[in-house]
This record gives C-alpha cells, sequence and structure tokens, in this order.
C-alpha cells in the first residue's frame, strides 16, 4: 500500500498545545522523537477533521476510530501507533490537563519478531556494484555521479553500522580524511560522535570529495540535487529496488531486506570476528555499543541476531570451558 504523504500546516486540534508541550519534554531528555512527531501530527489532524472541538470528547472510541484510519497488516506498527497516543494522553493526565480521558486499548498480539537480513560480504558487493550503475537524472540539475554517490552510501552504512538518518545528515565538513574519522551529529539520542573508519574507506571518501572540492563544509556530503542532502526515503527505496534486482531476498523469517539490516549486519560481523580472533565478546560489548551511538550495551543487544556460526562458535566455547571444569566436579 503506498504511503500517503501530507504536509504539515500547524496543529489544528484541541490537543496541539499539549503534543508540542508533550514533545518538548521528551526532547528536553535528548530524544529526537521524529517517528512519535509525525504520528501525533496525524492524530492531531485527524480530530480537526472530525470537528473535536473539546478535550473530553477525545474518548477511548475516538482514538479507536484514529487507529482504523490509519491502518497498519504488521501488528507491531499498529502497537506502535497506539502506544504513541497512550504515552501522550497518559503524560497530559500527569500534568493535570483537564478533560483528558485515559485510553486503555488492547495491543494486537505479536506472533513473531522480524529476523533481519543479515548480509554478506558477497551480497554486500552485489549491492554496490548495482548501485555503482545508477544512471544520472537527466531532469534534475545538481552534481553528476548518482550512482557513484548511492554506492558510497551503502558501503557506509554497511562498512561503519550507521543509522540511514545518520548517512543522510553528514556534511562534508563531518570528514576528516587525515584522522580517518567522522562526526555523526544530531544521534537518535541527541547527541554526538566520533567514528573512525579504515584506510579502504578513506580512499573511497577522498576520491569522492576530491569530485566535490568546491563545496563548503557545511554542504550535505550525500547529494544529488545540489544543496539538499539525499532523503532517508529515497535511500530506502533505492536500496529496496536493488536488492531485488541482484536476488537479495528475505530472511528466515519471510522479511524483505531493509536498510537498517545493514546495521544488524555490522553489530553480527564483529562478534563473528571476535569469536574468531579468540576474544569474549562479553568484554568488548560496551566497545560496540559506543561505536554503534547506544547509551548502553543492553540496547546493543536489539542488533545481536543469533546466526548459525554465532550458535556454533559459542556452543565450540562451552565445549572448552565444561571440559575443564568436569574433572573438578568428578573428583
Amino acid at each position: 500500500m503506498k504511503r500517503e504523504w501530507i504536509r504539515w500546516t500547524g496543529y489544528g486540534s484541541p490537543l496541539g498545545g499539549g503534543i508540542q508541550q508533550y514533545l518538548e519534554a521528551k526532547r528536553s531528555f535528548g530524544r529526537r522523537f521524529g517517528n512519535e512527531e509525525r504520528a501525533l501530527h496525524l492524530f492531531d489532524r485527524f480530530l480537526a477533521q472530525q470537528r473535536v472541538t473539546a478535550i473530553e470528547d477525545i474518548s477511548p472510541a475516538v482514538v479507536d476510530a484514529f487507529l482504523c484510519s490509519r491502518p497498519r497488516r504488521v501488528a507491531r506498527s499498529y502497537n506502535d501507533l497506539q502506544g504513541t497516543v497512550r504515552r501522550l494522553l497518559d503524560w497530559l493526565l500527569s500534568q493535570g490537563v483537564a478533560g483528558v480521558v485515559p485510553y486503555r486499548g488492547r495491543p494486537r498480539r505479536e506472533t513473531g519478531r522480524r529476523v533481519p537480513v543479515l548480509f554478506t560480504d558477497a551480497q554486500a558487493r552485489l549491492l554496490l556494484d548495482a548501485a555503482a550503475r545508477l544512471p544520472d537524472d537527466p531532469h534534475v540539475s545538481g552534481p553528476r555521479g548518482r550512482g557513484q554517490t548511492y554506492r558510497l552510501v551503502f558501503a557506509v552504512l554497511y562498512g561503519l553500522g550507521l543509522r540511514v538518518g545518520e548517512v543522510s545528515r553528514l556534511e562534508v565538513g563531518d570528514v576528516d580524511l587525515g584522522r580517518r574519522t567522522l562526526v555523526v551529529r544530531r544521534t537518535k539520542f541527541g547527541k554526538d560522535r566520533l567514528v573512525p573508519f579504515g584506510p579502504r574507506l578513506a580512499g573511497e571518501l577522498g576520491t569522492y570529495l576530491a569530485k566535490r572540492r568546491r563545496l563548503s563544509p557545511d554542504r550535505p556530503l550525500f547529494s544529488v540535487r545540489g544543496r539538499t542532502a539525499i532523503s532517508t526515503n529515497s535511500i530506502r527505496k533505492v536500496f529496496q529496488r536493488l536488492c531485488r534486482e541482484v536476488g537479495i531476498g528475505p530472511s528466515a523469517s519471510g522479511s524483505a531486506p531493509r536498510v537498517h539490516d545493514m546495521r544488524h549486519s555490522f553489530a553480527v560481523a564483529t562478534l563473528l570476528h571476535w569469536y574468531e580472533e579468540g576474544v569474549d565478546p562479553g568484554d568488548r560489548l560496551h566497545q560496540l555499543s559506543t561505536f554503534l551511538g547506544h547509551v548502553n550495551p543492553a540496547a546493543t543487544a536489539v542488533y545481536i541476531t543469533i546466526t548459525s556460526e554465532l550458535l556454533q562458535e559459542a556452543k565450540r566455547r562451552f565445549a572448552r570451558v565444561a571440559a575443564a571444569a568436569l574433572p573438578e566436579v568428578a573428583s
């Protein structure tokens, strides 16, 4: 189903002021809250269209009607939208806003979590090669080299495990070829971080920047429209199309590949590398967490998908430990 894009023109419901205060409160703790903001804009627009003029008229039935107006085939997506509205109303209640009616609708049952597609190096090369062959758009005035731009976008996503939004927001001045670091700004948790990269990516970035040497440091690093950065939506669309073209299929759960799967792939590949080197991943999980931009290692666990390779390595490590312990138990 094609997504409906609606231009935001301002709040139009009695909840408008409360939504704005709620977003400001959440962002004061360093949260970007972008997806939640878009969902609440939709809720506000729905209330205005239904001519709801008083907060006390926003009953659970009205919330249910809003959820029905935004069909979600996937249970998790529905639950995210429902939870966003519920948390807003709960916060308004905690702030003593008069007339707020709490919402306690039941979430949908989630039958199983999505299993990400874990890219191999061979699959990543197929994707990069396909990206390099993308033609320039003759109707767009801007830097030439659309194919090389997207190729480097996917190389950074796969090689450094960045979020797609972080790559989209990179500026020319964020690349330090001398120190081989990227400055990643305005991350998910409102913080900046330095991300180191190796000599191969340094060469790729150096070649790419050499063709754009006249650009000022505050210009988008990845752009095919002059001053406008490549949007996250464009990156996702090109990624999905190229995956279909080169035959990168769904995961074990039947889920089609997503851009975010490249971040999963980076995390799992890092763990496998540590296993192969004989390093205990538990001792270095905080390093991976810092590299990925998480506030604590617990958040990194989301990306640690158990692959057959990881499972077999864990079994071998356990067998070595058990073999050493058994004589002591027997005695």
